[in-house]
């Protein structure tokens, strides 16, 4: 091997020790702060995908900067005095196509809003850039008076999240995965543990806190999702399609939860939905959007009044049209289908 060749060699093994050796430091500050009956092996692969999985989301970085928008001031309405979401002609683009066309809005304080539509619409790549996962292409967002774009860490400290996607670990028990968001993301140990026992309370998962996740039906990852998105006292719960998949009982006892949390918290919900009753009897406001455009908001009641309709369902329809909606897998999807495709073959 020549020297330049030796040199390369050197340098990659060099990074690569050196990325192991932050990994496994951070590795050892979460497993030290486990309680000894909390602890898993440190070595296991469901150990470090979580690790590396809520890194991301408590200290990643954005993957750009929002562009600003030409003629923004001339078309912003008033803002909402007491607004802790606000939004001003967001967009985003994909390779020609626009997912997100000029949309604009707030969230007061305290409230509980919808953003409704059908598949495709645009609402989850708007949940992606409220939640610092994409970059807008321009526009503007402030979260709780922060930037998104510019001030992830604050930002994120700001909100939590209940994915589309169950986002648990497995492999932990239900105090492990909380215990595990609450270190990444600086809570104090005292007030941690007192979170955690306040939270599974309130999830009515207190009794399952030291049964791995893996044995939980989907109602029950969901509630533990809901607990490790309020883990450290958010102002506000970004809720990406929470029901999906959930029988109607479940889907009814996760909603008790999140509106007693509203109502007893304070804490402001955002859920995307594409279910008309959870927007008519759980949001208190509601957007509703198609291809990548917002088309009317206001409470249930106005949006009947603005289409001349008699219930939301009417509303949605006359807006959105009756023709039904494929949803196209995009990146996540496709990776568990493969991922499905490859443990099938495994057996």
């Amino acid at each position: 091997m020549n020297p330049s060749a030796r040199r390369s060699s050197r340098t990659v093994r060099e990074g690569k020790t050196s990325a192991a050796a932050t990994m496994a430091k951070a590795q050892k500050k979460v497993f030290e702060e486990l309680p000894t009956c909390h602890r898993v092996d440190r070595t296991s692969t469901a150990f470090l995908n979580g690790l590396r999985r809520e890194k991301v989301m408590a200290t990643g970085k954005a993957t750009g900067k929002a562009l600003p928008t030409k003629k923004a001031a001339e078309r912003n309405p008033p803002r909402a005095a007491d607004a802790i979401i606000e939004v001003r002609n967001l967009t985003k683009r994909f390779k020609g196509f626009t997912a997100v066309d000029d949309i604009t809005f707030d969230v007061r304080k305290g409230e509980i809003f919808a953003f409704l539509g059908p598949n495709g619409a645009g609402k989850t790549t708007t949940i992606k850039m409220l939640t610092t996962l994409l970059s807008p292409t321009a526009g503007s967002i402030s979260i709780n008076g922060h930037d998104p774009a510019q001030e992830q860490e604050a930002a994120r400290a700001s909100f939590g999240i209940i994915f589309q996607d169950p986002s648990t670990d497995d492999e932990l028990t239900a105090y492990e995965n909380l215990e595990f968001h609450g270190v990444l993301y600086g809570v104090p140990k005292a007030v941690r543990r007192e979170r955690i026992t306040q939270l599974l309370e309130v999830v009515e998962l207190q009794d399952r806190r030291d049964a791995l996740v893996k044995t939980f039906s989907g109602g029950m990852r969901r509630r533990l999702e809901i607990a490790r998105g309020l883990l450290h006292h958010p102002k506000v719960l970004f809720l990406d399609e929470p029901t999906a998949g959930l029988d109607p009982q479940t889907r009814n006892k996760m909603w008790e939860y999140v509106k007693k949390l509203n109502a007893e918290e304070g804490i402001t919900i955002f859920f995307t939905t594409h279910y008309m009753e959870e927007a008519e009897k759980v949001a208190q406001r509601i957007a509703i959007i198609d291809h990548g455009r917002i088309l009317v908001q206001g409470t249930s009641e106005e949006l009947e009044r603005q289409t001349e309709t008699n219930s939301l369902e009417e509303a949605f329809l006359s807006l959105t049209g009756r023709q039904i909606r494929d949803e196209e897998a995009g990146a996540a999807e496709h990776m568990r289908m493969r991922r499905q495709a490859w443990r099938g073959g495994r057996r």
